[in-house]
């Protein structure tokens, strides 16, 4: 029995996918360094110098960091580092949740000899996991920079039409492993859906962009999305140890709203999530004595790519009150 021509198809695409795969490992090497904290390595890059550290954990399936870390690095040192799974990191056969991440990270930075004082920033699902540390480890963290950050009030309590939502990116990120496997998120990579889906990204380099589409093009990526994706509940609930941070300085930054409207979202409830995510900022206000909220009025929820100068003068005000 003969495959369908469009099956037929596939077959050069996924060859061409290996090839690609196997020549970026001798023309892409990781820019950072690869950290053994335990049967499986983790990628570390640090740039700059100075005595304060900015350490950045992503958000769920982004390497973000690799936009602006030399940005940072020209106000200190910085680190920017791929979740197990992500980037040029090993996938990790522990939990893909907050309690994990954060052993992790601190095994990292101390195997990598990075000493504190820190400034943890978190985007994201990235705003849980800067928490934790922050909670377990206070004496090594001098401030925290949120970029659209996650609380557990909302997560846990998320309306039936917003968890429909939920379960569609899970059965998407599946079906992007498959899609990742056969080649076709490189094919869409390379015609450039992403710059056509978000065409803000178009202000960075294409250094820089490639480095943060190259992990995107493999199916460990997208397994880890879905892991980490599953394992929110559990990382909503180890993240309510650390309500609060007493005078701890935090600066959360709140995008004007979740996801902008477009043909792309036409069909998410975006009324809806931007209720709860007004909801979650509200009590994220109450981590600290020595909170600071600062409005992202041009951004969707890739403040990193809409308003990425909102988080460096964030980072350079916790810098400046040392």
């Amino acid at each position: 029995m003969s495959l369908p021509w469009q099956y037929l198809l596939l077959i050069p695409t996924t060859i061409l996918h290996l090839a690609f795969s196997l020549r970026e490992r001798t023309t892409m090497p990781p820019p950072g360094e690869l950290i053994d904290i335990g049967g499986y390595k983790i990628h570390l890059w640090v740039k700059g110098t100075g005595t304060t550290t900015i350490v950045i954990d992503h958000s769920l399936g982004g390497i973000e960091g690799y936009f602006l870390i030399d940005a940072i690095a020209s106000q200190t040192r910085v680190c920017i580092y791929d979740r197990p799974g992500y980037g040029w990191s090993e996938p990790s056969p522990r939990k893909r949740c907050s309690q994990e991440i954060v052993q992790e990270l601190d095994l990292l930075l101390t195997n990598a000899g990075i000493k504190p004082p820190y400034i943890l920033v978190g985007d994201s699902f990235g705003s849980y996991n800067m928490r934790l540390y922050a909670h377990q480890y206070p004496e090594k963290v001098q401030g925290i920079v949120l970029t659209d950050g996650l609380h557990e009030s909302g997560m846990l309590n998320l309306p039936v039409i917003i968890r429909a939502v939920k379960y569609l990116f899970i059965s998407g990120f599946i079906m992007s492993v498959i899609g990742s496997c056969l080649g076709i998120v490189r094919l869409l990579g390379i015609l450039g859906l992403v710059e056509i889906i978000k065409p803000e990204i178009k202000k960075f380099s294409p250094s820089q962009r490639q480095k943060v589409k190259r992990s995107f093009y493999h199916y460990r990526h997208w397994l880890t999305m879905t892991r980490e994706l599953i394992g929110l509940n559990r990382s909503s609930h180890q993240v309510k140890v650390a309500t609060q941070l007493d005078s701890l300085p935090i600066i959360s930054i709140k995008s004007r709203t979740f996801f902008n409207s477009s043909i792309f979202t036409l069909l998410l409830p975006l009324a809806r999530i931007d209720l709860l995510r007004e909801q979650m900022h509200r009590h994220l206000s109450l981590l600290s004595d020595n909170f600071t909220a600062i409005s992202a009025n041009k951004s969707s929820h890739f403040v990193w790519i809409d308003e990425p100068e909102i988080i460096l003068r964030a980072i350079a005000q916790l810098l400046n009150n040392q």
